[in-house]
């Protein structure tokens, strides 16, 4: 049975450059019977909506099954690899180097990490007329 396509579902070119990057299933346990792809799929859904992964559509694979591969790919690094495997091939497709060479820090968010004494605690200050800001 073909599903209804969401917005956040790869496109065929797309599922072409994931798919060689996808850890292969464990040797010796049962053989995978998940469509990768779909599991991907939900993935994404879930990252992009925020819906909990119960409340998953149910034309995806199981919730709990998505959670699983999303989880143990996240512990082991898999999901870093993947992402970092798909970032060179989409800078050498912009003929770019594979990696990047600089990186800017926004001087706004390194100001939170300054340090009063040994505490490095944030400090309330109150504004007149805007309330209390951080």
């Amino acid at each position: 049975m073909k599903r209804e396509y969401y917005p956040t579902d790869l496109t065929d070119k797309q599922w072409a450059l994931l798919e060689p990057v996808i850890p292969p299933a464990k040797p010796g346990g049962r053989p995978r019977e998940s469509d990768m792809r779909e599991v991907i799929n939900a993935i994404l859904y879930q990252l992009r909506t925020g819906c909990q992964w119960r409340m998953l559509p149910h034309d995806f694979p199981p919730w709990s099954t998505v959670w699983t591969y999303f989880r143990t790919w996240r512990d082991s690094g898999e999901w870093e690899r993947i992402e970092g495997t798909l970032r060179k091939v989409a800078r050498a497709n912009q003929r770019r180097e594979a990696t990047p060479r600089a990186a800017l820090i926004d001087d706004q968010s390194m100001k939170m990490m300054e340090r009063e004494g040994s505490n490095s605690t944030m400090v309330l200050k109150k504004s007149k007329g805007a309330g209390i800001i951080y």
